[in-house]
């Protein structure tokens, strides 16, 4: 062989037998990370996400040298392109100015909840899905999924947003202008806890991009991926999305690449070393 390959027989054999350098080592420690954090994030993660993890973790790394051992390892993100649903905005209820006006930076837990509904597809037919999210760390506080999507579908997502979070003085609750939000029973329930209401403009989706977003990314990530054969599947899928991955694993850029639950951890300790209010965390 080394005749063939024009080698001397020496060579070969210290080559053999040389020690790793320290450069090569380190990638090869560096490649077991990259591989770690892409595994447990379920594919879902690419360069950007992977390399502010392996960061925060200690790592003296730059995203071109992730994305070049990603290439090299064929790993890949397994995201696939955007769906987009709406609700229905043509009805006689009354609709409500945009009080959020696209600022989606808050500085505190439970300024500001908004809303939105999306749909996935079964073999049984359509699943809808309702959700509330906490803008501020960007944590799905409240959800629900029905065949019908009615407004006891959007009623009883909040519901369960108010039990997970007690509403504050201020809060504005912002959606579209769907006949689900815009529905008599529902603005009831915010005027009862004293909650505002905040409404996209007429066919604006970048009014409530966050919590759209949410739902695109959740596509993506999960249900364009999946062959669900009945509804019940679905609501199985979608639920541990949420509560095992999204809400206390998946990293955010807006958020200091930290997940939702880690945010509010990290603002509950910043607040309780200046002596302020603790969030309270999840309820269990």
């Amino acid at each position: 062989m080394c005749e063939v390959l024009g080698v001397w027989k020496s060579g070969y054999y210290d080559w053999r037998v040389r020690s790793k350098s320290n450069q090569e080592k380190r990638k090869e420690k560096l490649t077991a990370q990259v591989k770690r954090v892409y595994i447990e994030s379920y594919r879902r993660y690419g360069s950007p996400k992977i390399t502010e993890i392996l960061k925060q973790e200690g790592w003296d790394v730059s995203q071109k040298t992730v994305t070049r051992i990603m290439k090299e390892n064929g790993l890949r993100s397994k995201t696939v392109k955007k769906y987009k649903a709406t609700t229905n905005s043509k009805h006689s209820y009354p609709v409500y100015p945009n009080l959020l006006n696209q600022n989606f930076h808050v500085d505190h837990p439970g300024e500001v909840w908004v809303s939105d509904i999306t749909y996935v597809w079964t073999n049984e037919g359509w699943l809808y899905l309702a959700t509330v999210m906490d803008l501020f760390s960007r944590r799905i506080i409240g959800w629900e999924m029905s065949r019908r999507m009615t407004k006891a579908l959007t009623m009883t997502a909040l519901q369960r947003a108010i039990r997970q979070q007690e509403p504050q003085e201020g809060l504005i609750h912002h959606s579209d202008r769907g006949s689900q939000y815009a529905a008599h029973d529902y603005q009831a329930i915010l005027r009862n806890y004293k909650i505002t209401t905040s409404m996209s403009r007429k066919g604006n989706c970048y009014d409530n991009a966050s919590i759209e977003s949410f739902h695109s990314v959740m596509k993506k990530e999960l249900i364009f991926h999946q062959r669900y054969q009945t509804r019940a599947q679905a609501k199985q899928s979608i639920f541990a999305y949420i509560m095992t991955f999204y809400n206390y694993k998946r990293v955010h850029s807006s958020i200091g690449y930290l997940s939702p639950i880690a945010y509010e951890k990290k603002y509950a300790q910043r607040m309780a070393g200046t002596n302020g209010v603790e969030f309270l965390l999840p309820k269990k």
